[in-house]
C-alpha cells in the first residue's frame, strides 16, 4: 500500500513539475509522465534484479557519469552548444558503459573477492614456472596425458626436437611392437598438444657433440633450469648423479591404486612365447608387460585370464596373470621354484625383530624365477631401461 502510494505521489509530482515548468501546460505535463513512467520501469527492473547487480550497476554509472564530467571539462571547458553536445554525449556514452560494465561483472564486486585476486596477483609476480622435459618412454607411456589434464602439472612442457625425431623412427619402425608403440607415442603428444591447460614448447636446441639421447636430455635440463619427466630407470639415475631433478611417473604410480589388482580379470593379446614351461607373454597398450601361466598353447591369440600377480616398482610394471582354459599338463605341473616370501617386520624363532621391511604389496610370495624370467624378456614396460623397444 505504502510502494504504490509512493509510486503515484512521484508521478503526480513529476506531471504537476512538467506543467508548471514547461513551455506549455499540456507539453510539460506529457514530458513529466514520461520521466515518471521511465522512472517506474527502472524501479520494476531493480526488484526484479539481484541486490548485488543493482549496486554494482549504481556503482558503475557513478564511475561513468565521473570520467565524463573530468572528460567534458577538459574537452568542452567553454560554455558553448558545441560544448554542450559533447558533455551531453560523454555523459550519455561513459555512463552507458560504466552501468552495463558493472551489471555485466557482478560476480566480482565484492571487498574480499577484490582482496583475494589482488593478493594472488601480488603473490603470481616474478613467480617462473619450471619446464618439464619430457622423454621418449613417458610420451609413450601416455599417462603423462592424463595427468596434465588432471591440472597435476604445472609449467610449460618442453619436447626437444631430438626426442620428435627418435619417436618418429620408433614410429617407422619395422617391428610392430615398436611401430605401434611409435604410433602411440604420436597419438599422445597430439591429445597434450590439445590440452589448452597446459602449453607446449617444441625446442630445436641440440647438442651436436652428445651422440645419445638420455645425455642430451640432461645437457637440455642443466641449460633451461628443467626438470626431466621420464619413466626411464637407467636415465632417472643418471640423472641424479649429475645433479638435474625427475620426474618418474613410476615413482607417482607406487603411490596410488593399482590398475590392475590380483583376482581380477582382464583381456589379453598372447603375442609370444615365455622362458618358463607353459607360459605365454603379452603386452597392455601402454607397453606393460603381462606373463600368462598356461598361455603357450594360445599363440596369437586374445584370451580371457586373471590376474594373479602385479609388481610395481621404480623400474616399471609387470602383471602375472593365469589363463583358466589350459592344458592341464600346463597349469597342474608342480612349482618347485624357490619363493621370496614378505618380511613384515615380526619377530623371527630367535626373538629379534627382523628389520627387513616388506618389499612386495599385492601377493605373499612370488617365484624368484618369475622375476629372473621377466629380467630375460625383452622388457617394453612402464619404466623400461632398453628406449625405443
Amino acid at each position: 500500500m505504502l510502494a504504490g502510494f509512493g509510486r503515484f505521489l512521484v508521478l503526480a509530482i513529476l506531471v504537476l513539475g512538467g506543467a508548471l515548468l514547461g513551455p506549455s501546460s499540456l507539453e510539460g505535463a506529457l514530458g513529466g509522465a514520461v520521466a515518471g513512467a521511465a522512472i517506474l520501469l527502472l524501479e520494476a527492473l531493480a526488484g526484479k534484479t539481484a541486490p548485488r547487480r543493482v549496486l554494482s550497476a549504481s556503482f558503475g554509472l557513478l564511475i561513468g557519469l565521473t570520467l565524463a564530467a573530468l572528460a567534458g571539462i577538459a574537452l568542452a571547458p567553454m560554455e558553448s552548444a558545441t560544448g554542450t553536445i559533447v558533455r551531453l554525449g560523454l555523459a550519455v556514452g561513459l555512463g552507458w558503459i560504466g552501468l552495463a560494465t558493472g551489471a555485466r561483472r557482478s560476480d566480482f564486486f565484492s571487498l574480499s573477492r577484490l582482496r583475494s585476486d589482488w593478493e594472488a596477483q601480488a603473490d603470481s609476480v616474478g613467480v617462473v614456472s619450471t619446464p618439464k622435459i619430457l622423454d621418449t618412454s613417458v610420451i609413450i607411456d601416455g599417462r603423462i596425458a592424463e595427468i596434465a589434464e588432471a591440472g597435476f602439472m604445472e609449467g610449460p612442457l618442453v619436447i626437444p626436437q631430438f626426442v620428435l625425431v627418435e619417436l618418429q623412427q620408433v614410429a617407422d619402425s619395422s617391428d610392430p611392437l615398436k611401430r605401434n608403440r611409435g604410433r602411440r607415442g604420436l597419438d599422445m603428444l597430439q591429445r597434450i598438444q590439445k590440452n589448452p591447460v597446459v602449453p607446449i614448447q617444441i625446442v630445436d636446441t641440440d647438442f651436436p657433440d652428445v651422440k645419445e639421447v638420455d645425455l642430451k636430455l640432461i645437457e637440455l635440463a642443466l641449460r633451461t633450469e628443467g626438470k626431466i619427466v621420464t619413466n626411464d630407470f637407467n636415465l632417472n639415475k643418471v640423472a641424479q648423479l649429475r645433479g638435474v631433478k625427475i620426474l618418474n611417473i613410476n615413482d607417482l604410480a607406487n603411490c596410488l591404486r593399482p590398475l590392475v589388482l590380483p583376482g581380477e580379470p582382464m583381456r589379453i593379446f598372447v603375442s609370444k612365447e615365455g622362458k618358463e614351461h607353459g607360459q605365454g607373454v603379452g603386452y597392455l597398450d601402454d607397453g606393460t608387460m603381462v606373463v600368462v601361466e598356461g598361455g603357450r598353447k594360445a599363440l596369437g591369440r586374445t584370451i580371457d585370464v586373471n590376474v594373479t600377480t602385479v609388481l610395481q616398482t621404480a623400474a616399471g610394471k609387470m602383471i602375472f596373470v593365469r589363463w583358466p582354459e589350459a592344458p592341464a599338463d600346463d597349469l597342474t605341473r608342480k612349482d618347485t621354484r624357490p619363493t621370496m616370501r614378505r618380511v613384515d617386520g615380526k619377530t623371527n624363532g630367535n626373538g629379534n625383530a627382523d628389520a627387513q621391511p616388506a618389499s612386495l604389496r599385492d601377493t605373499e610370495e612370488v617365484p624368484l624365477a618369475s622375476r629372473q624370467t621377466a629380467e630375460q624378456l625383452p622388457v617394453v614396460g612402464n619404466g623400461t631401461t632398453n628406449r625405443g623397444q
